[in-house]
């Protein structure tokens, strides 16, 4: 049988093989040991070993951890790519830095108190800006970029926390009763540069509970898409945790997302109820309906705001008639549902032209739905490749200025071919 040979080594610092490199960033990334890290990750030096006897130990843990991850609720389903492991090394526990930055934290420092949708509202603030990832650096808020300061600025701690701290912020609860605003956290403590990871909960995909949205920040940016439950890597070990300071609790629980009656809005409304529910719907991207307030006189741009978001469901009729009941109430205190698109401007289900047909939009044709388009392209900005305006008979300056709008919605390729479509003709005459 071969000896096992022991090698000490210490990466050298301008060594650009594997070996080396890899050395070098698990010692920059370790974490201290009085916040929970390795006591071997903080040696001057590190040990290589070669041995038979030990690459059989090695290789049998790695298959079993295989197997676990395979098993686990996370694994990618057949037919998905699997999502790349997060490659989140964090700082340690300390104050916000920069414009944001205050004191140092308190030991007997009171939890701030906050909602579900203020958490998410935060939460969203970051993904919109794109903020890059970075253990090192700081946003404007004073939170560090890193995934545990991103749960730290949504749960507004006050203080940048760390993987290895956030759980003393929480309360542990079954992931069946996760909401929005919760946590999905997994430590590692042998290692905490190895895996560990939070996101935060923003809501069911659907009715299975397989998939839901994850607010979280990774490399390269923030980001808020669809993930398998808990996560594509150790889903088993991540532990869902519901922040000690939130004031929202479940619907008709008497709580802050307790719908408080129908009776409390519509004409003649006066009370704080109108009130909240226009700041909640400033904050999901109804200001504009707003010329003054929100205030506690229900009017017509409090109807109309609810009734923009209510569209922005995909609901119609009875359901988006701009009176808020449980469900409106619901997703506004929670957060969850879609945002009232920039796009529309009314909140009049009578705002839109109907379709007329792909077919009256092609080389040769001739009809009053082309004039009507070169107008609202014209109306809109979008009428630059007319050279004496618009006219019944489809050219080419047309299908250019339709493909400059499609363009603008950020579509490529054969989404932006400069022929109005369903979509492209629904965001024109919006």
């Amino acid at each position: 049988m071969t000896v096992p040979v022991f090698e000490e080594y210490e990466p050298a610092i301008d060594c650009t093989c594997a070996g080396c490199a890899l050395q070098r960033r698990a010692a920059a990334r370790a974490v201290p040991v009085r916040y929970g890290g390795h006591p071997a990750a903080h040696g001057a030096r590190r040990a290589l070993v070669l041995a038979t006897a030990a690459g059989v130990v090695l290789s049998c843990g790695a298959a079993g951890a295989a197997a676990a991850a395979g098993q686990s609720a996370g694994a990618p389903r057949a037919g998905q790519d699997p999502e790349p492991v997060p490659d989140t090394p964090q700082g340690e526990k300390g104050p916000l830095k920069g414009s944001g930055a205050s004191g140092p934290p308190s030991d007997s420092a009171v939890l701030r108190k906050t909602t579900r949708a203020e958490i998410i509202n935060r939460a969203k603030k970051w993904v919109d800006a794109k903020v890059p990832y970075s253990m090192e650096k700081y946003w404007s808020d004073g939170y560090r970029q890193d995934c545990s300061g991103y749960v730290s600025m949504a749960w507004n701690l006050g203080t940048n926390e760390w993987t290895g701290s956030l759980a003393s912020y929480g309360t542990r609860i079954a992931r069946a009763d996760l909401q929005p605003g919760d946590m999905l956290l997994f430590h590692n403590p042998a290692d905490p540069s190895k895996g560990s990871h939070v996101t935060i909960f923003g809501g069911w995909t659907d009715y299975t509970r397989t998939h839901y949205i994850a607010y979280e920040q990774a490399r390269p940016r923030t980001r808020k898409q669809s993930t398998p439950m808990a996560y594509w890597s150790n889903s088993d070990r991540y532990v869902a945790y519901r922040y000690k300071g939130v004031s929202g609790g479940s619907p008709g629980s008497g709580s802050d997302t307790a719908f408080p009656g129908a009776g409390q809005f519509g004409p003649g409304a006066n009370n704080a109820h109108v009130t909240r529910l226009g700041e909640m719907l400033i904050a999901r991207g109804g200001k504009r309906f707003y010329a003054v307030g929100p205030g506690p006189v229900w009017g017509e741009a409090d109807r109309r705001a609810t009734q923009a978001f209510q569209q922005a469901q995909g609901w119609k009729g009875k359901e988006a008639d701009g009176l808020p009941g449980p469900d409106t109430w619901r997703l506004l205190t929670t957060g969850a549902g879609r945002d009232i698109p920039a796009a529309v401007t009314g909140g009049s289900p009578n705002t839109s032209v109907a379709f007329p047909g792909r077919g009256y939009f092609q080389p040769g044709q001739s009809n009053s739905h082309v004039d009507r388009l070169g107008r609202q392209l014209v109306k809109k900005g979008y009428g630059k490749h007319y050279v004496s305006g618009p006219d019944p008979r489809w050219t080419e300056a047309d299908r250019r200025n339709v493909e400059a709008f499609q363009r603008a919605q950020g579509w490529r390729g054969g989404a932006a071919d400069g022929y109005p479509g369903p979509e492209t003709w629904r965001r024109l005459f919006a």
